[in-house]
C-alpha cells in the first residue's frame, strides 16, 4: 500500500481500553467485490491512491492500515430504543477501524463499518449488512452532504458472496461491508453504558476525552461536563435543523444513533419527505409516530435530556440545566440558517428573517403533493434572481396563489447568496435531484435483477452534481462540527 502525505493516522480512542471497546476481528467472507470507492472522501485522507486490490485488502478483508489500530474495536455502549433503556446494546456488526486527520481542517475522522461480521455485542445477530442496506446508506450520506446536513460519508461498500435472510426484504438476499468516514462514533449511549454501571470515574475519562480530541478549545473550561453538554447541544442544533430543512426523516433518533460531535449516521429506514407532512414516519415499526418528522426536534432534546443525565454525575447540575435551557433558542438559530442556505439568500435581521421562515414552511404546506419539498428549495435558489426560472418551470401554476405571492413579495427583500452559483448547469433542469423513496426502489432492481449498477452510479454523480453546484465558493466544511 502506498497511501499518499496527506495520510495521518492518529488511532486515538484505542487509549480509552477495555472498558469502552472489544478488539475483534473482521469476518472471513467468500467474496469481496468492489461495489463502491468514494475517491473524494478518500483524498481528504491520503488514501485515494490505492489500488482496488490494496482497497479490497483493507476494506473487504480489513487488514491494519500503517501505522493505525492492529486489531479493529467493537465499541460498548447501551441507549434508549424508543425511549426504552437497552443495556445489551454495543456494535454488533460493525467496529472502529481506523482513525485519522483530514487534510486541511486537521478533524480527527474515524473509519467504521457496518456489516462486518459478529462481535461480543451482536447477540442473535449474524453480524452482516444486506446489499440493498448498503446501498441505501451510500444514496443517504450523499444525498444529505449535497444538502449541506453534518453527515457520516460513505466511503466504501464490498459485496462478500453470502446469502442473507431478512423479514424486511426478499430473502435471500445478497450481502455486504459497509465502511463510513465519520467525524466520531462517541455515542450518548458511550456515557450512558458507564454511568448504568455507576462509573463516574471512566464518564470523567470520557468527556477529558471528548473535549481533548473533538472539541480543545474547551479544554481551560471550569466546568469541563457543562461547556461538553453546551457544545454538543449546539452541534445537535444544528444537525437538528439541517434535517428539517432538507425534509429528512431518519427514522430512529435513539440515543446510540446520536454522536457528541453532531453527525448524523447510521442511516436504515430513514425517507425524504414527498411533501410537507409534519406526520410522516420513516420506520415502519414506529407505529406512535415517534421519530415523525415534526417530532423530531422533541426527540433530539429529550435525547440530550439522557446525555446531561449522565454528565450529572462529574459535573454541576445547575450548569448542565443551564446548557439544556439554551437548546431552543439554539436550534431555533439554526433553523433559520438552514432555511436561508437552502433558499440561496443572505440573512437580513431576526424578524425579516424568521417573516421568511414562517413564509416558507406556509408555503411548503399549500403547495402539498402538487409541489413537492425539494423543488420548492431548488426552483427559488437564490432568491429574486431566480423568479423568472420558477415562474417559467413546471410549478409555476402554483406559484401564482395568493400564498406563493406572499412569500415570494417576502423573499423580494432578499440578497442572493453567491448568486454565481446560479450558473450552474445544475439549474438549467427543470427538475432538481430527489431522493424519495420510489426512486430508490427503482434504483434498486436492475441491481438484483441484472447486477446492473450504472443507474444507481449515474444518480450519484447526478447527486455530486448538485452538491458541487450549492457547495460553489464556500467558505470551510459544512461537515464540520462547531
Amino acid at each position: 500500500m502506498s497511501p499518499s502525505s496527506a495520510y495521518r493516522p492518529d488511532p486515538r480512542f484505542q487509549a480509552l481500553g477495555r472498558d469502552f471497546s472489544d478488539p475483534v476481528e473482521a469476518a472471513d467472507f467468500p467474496q469481496t467485490i468492489l461495489r463502491f470507492r468514494n475517491d473524494r472522501a478518500a483524498a481528504t485522507v491520503g488514501l485515494e491512491a490505492l489500488s482496488d486490490e490494496d482497497w479490497l485488502r483493507h476494506f473487504g478483508r480489513f487488514q491494519p492500515l500503517p501505522d493505525n489500530q492492529p486489531l479493529p474495536l467493537a465499541m460498548r455502549y447501551h441507549g434508549h430504543q424508543f425511549r426504552v433503556y437497552n443495556p445489551d446494546l454495543g456494535d454488533g456488526r460493525g467496529f472502529l477501524f481506523a482513525q485519522l486527520r483530514e487534510q486541511g481542517s486537521d478533524r480527527l475522522l474515524d473509519l467504521a463499518t457496518k456489516g462486518s461480521g459478529q462481535t461480543p455485542w451482536s447477540r442473535a445477530g449474524d453480524g452482516r449488512l444486506t446489499l440493498k442496506g448498503g446501498m441505501r446508506e451510500i444514496l443517504a450520506a450523499s444525498m444529505l452532504e449535497a444538502l449541506g446536513v453534518p453527515t457520516s460519508r460513505a466511503f466504501s461498500l464490498v459485496e462478500t458472496g453470502e446469502a442473507l435472510t431478512r423479514g424486511d426484504e426478499p430473502s435471500p438476499t445478497r450481502s455486504a461491508v459497509l465502511t463510513r468516514l465519520s467525524h466520531s462514533h462517541i455515542r450518548f449511549g458511550t456515557f450512558q453504558r458507564q454511568a448504568y454501571f455507576d462509573r463516574p470515574d471512566l464518564i470523567g475519562v470520557l468527556v477529558d476525552h471528548v473535549v481533548e480530541t473533538y472539541y480543545p478549545h474547551l479544554a481551560d473550561a471550569p466546568d469541563r461536563p457543562a461547556a461538553l453538554l453546551e457544545a454538543t447541544i449546539a452541534a445537535s442544533a444544528k444537525l437538528l435543523a439541517r434535517w428539517m430543512a432538507a425534509g429528512f426523516v431518519h427514522g430512529v433518533l435513539n440515543t446510540d444513533n446520536m454522536v457528541v460531535t453532531g453527525e448524523s449516521f447510521d442511516y436504515g429506514p430513514w425517507r425524504f419527505l414527498p411533501r410537507n407532512d409534519p406526520n410522516f414516519v420513516a420506520a415502519y415499526f414506529d407505529h406512535q409516530g415517534l421519530y415523525s418528522f415534526g417530532r423530531q426536534p422533541e426527540a433530539m432534546f429529550w435525547n440530550l435530556q439522557q446525555l446531561a443525565a449522565c454528565l450529572t454525575l462529574v459535573g454541576d447540575q445547575a450548569g448542565l440545566l443551564e446548557a439544556l435551557n439554551g437548546f431552543s433558542d439554539a436550534y431555533r438559530l439554526a433553523l433559520r440558517g438552514a432555511i436561508l442556505d437552502r433558499l440561496g439568500v443572505k440573512s437580513r435581521d431576526a424578524d425579516a428573517d424568521i417573516e421568511l421562515v414562517n413564509s416558507a414552511f406556509r408555503a411548503l404546506a399549500e403547495g402539498g403533493e402538487a409541489l413537492r419539498w425539494e423543488p420548492f428549495f431548488f426552483d427559488w435558489f437564490g432568491g429574486e434572481a431566480s423568479e423568472a426560472r420558477a415562474l417559467g418551470g413546471p410549478r409555476a401554476g402554483l406559484y401564482e396563489t395568493e400564498t406563493f405571492k406572499t412569500f415570494r413579495h417576502q423573499l423580494a427583500g432578499f440578497e442572493p447568496d453567491r448568486p454565481e452559483r446560479l450558473a450552474d448547469p445544475v439549474f438549467e433542469r427543470p427538475e432538481p435531484e430527489e431522493m424519495l423513496i420510489e426512486e430508490v426502489e427503482a434504483l434498486w432492481a436492475p441491481i438484483a435483477e441484472a447486477d446492473d449498477w450504472s443507474p444507481l452510479y449515474a444518480k450519484l454523480d447526478r447527486i455530486e452534481a448538485a452538491r458541487s453546484a450549492y457547495a460553489l465558493g464556500k467558505v470551510g466544511d459544512k461537515n464540520a462540527a462547531p
